[in-house]
């Protein structure tokens, strides 16, 4: 698909520039031009797709939407496929959270649509495609959505509402549910296109340094760090690779456009791919910052039962990942 870029890349800096075919600088920069253009086209193409289909599920709909039927269990389904169709940061956070348990969504439920909502996003999914492929992109997608769920039922099941915040609390003694039905935008399919591509052009400026910065690192981790430096510590062969990973991955912080050309080097270098995955689900997935700004709603015991919680969902899926790929 992308074999005209590859052959770009390589008169670029092999035969323009006059770089040594193997060279440690060469290969870094034929990585770099090869992955920044591939991604950055992916992610136009994807980001826009991904926008036709939030311009239809706005977080005010998919708040109505979850709260006013009966979902008999279908719920965190619901919530976790719609947290990855609908743009969030970890800025978001404490309004998203507010706003889902003041309009009645069960915690474990609103707790499933924060989880999967930054790890499976229109940047990761772009990035995937062009990285990995289709078919390890819709394993990837399918388990961030089963990983929301499964989390965000046991938390649910684990009660923790008396563990909220006294804020919180206040705020849900006052709360007043609106009953009316959120009305749809009166706009056809064309007249949504200008801001759809708009906002799709806004998250591509917005995601563009953290990418050029992901690749440059992984460019020079490609050309420069011989292959097999990391299967020392985290090979396939090590029973405890996972969650090392994970544990070096949840103090890190970063989003799915900088930690991904970082996953790819990882797994070009002989890392597992499973473990690679586990090692990106816990950057992004897992930040502090997000951990910072969830200390305004949950209480340190409730903070620390929900890292761990969905710390111990990515390390099994890590090693289910490895299996299957």
């Amino acid at each position: 698909m992308f074999d005209w870029l590859q052959h770009f890349a390589d008169w670029l800096i092999y035969s323009l520039f006059g770089l040594t075919h193997g060279s440690k600088v060469g290969d870094a920069l034929n990585f770099f031009v090869f992955d920044t253009i591939k991604i950055f086209i992916l992610l136009g193409l994807v980001t826009f797709v991904m926008g036709i289909v939030n311009s239809y599920f706005p977080i005010d709909r998919v708040r109505n939407f979850l709260t006013k039927r009966n979902w008999y269990g279908l719920d965190y389904f619901l919530a976790s496929f719609f947290g990855t169709i609908t743009p969030f940061c970890s800025c978001s956070s404490v309004p998203l959270f507010i706003g889902f348990v003041k309009g009645g969504i069960p915690l474990g439920v609103t707790l499933a649509f924060l989880i999967s909502s930054p790890l499976v996003d229109a940047v990761s999914v772009a990035m995937f495609i062009g990285m990995f492929g289709w078919k390890t992109t819709i394993v990837y997608v399918i388990s961030g959505i089963v990983l929301s769920m499964i989390a965000g039922y046991i938390l649910g099941k684990l009660n923790l509402e008396h563990l909220l915040t006294d804020w919180v609390k206040k705020i849900l003694e006052n709360k007043q549910i609106a009953d009316e039905e959120f009305e749809a935008e009166k706009k056809t399919f064309f007249q949504r296109l200008p801001e759809i591509g708009k906002e799709a052009l806004g998250i591509v400026k917005g995601v563009s340094l953290y990418i050029l910065i992901g690749i440059a690192i992984g460019g020079l981790m490609h050309g420069f760090i011989p292959t097999g430096f990391f299967e020392e510590y985290i090979s396939k062969e090590n029973p405890f690779a996972v969650p090392i990973a994970v544990i070096l991955g949840v103090p890190m912080y970063s989003n799915a456009a900088g930690v991904l050309p970082v996953m790819q080097v990882l797994v070009q270098k002989g890392i597992p791919l499973g473990t690679a995955i586990a090692f990106s689900m816990a950057v992004v997935g897992l930040s502090i910052p997000e951990g910072l700004l969830l200390k305004k709603v949950m209480s340190t015991k409730m903070l620390f039962i929900f890292f761990g919680v969905v710390t111990a969902c990515i390390i099994i899926s890590g090693y289910l990942f490895n299996l299957i790929l």
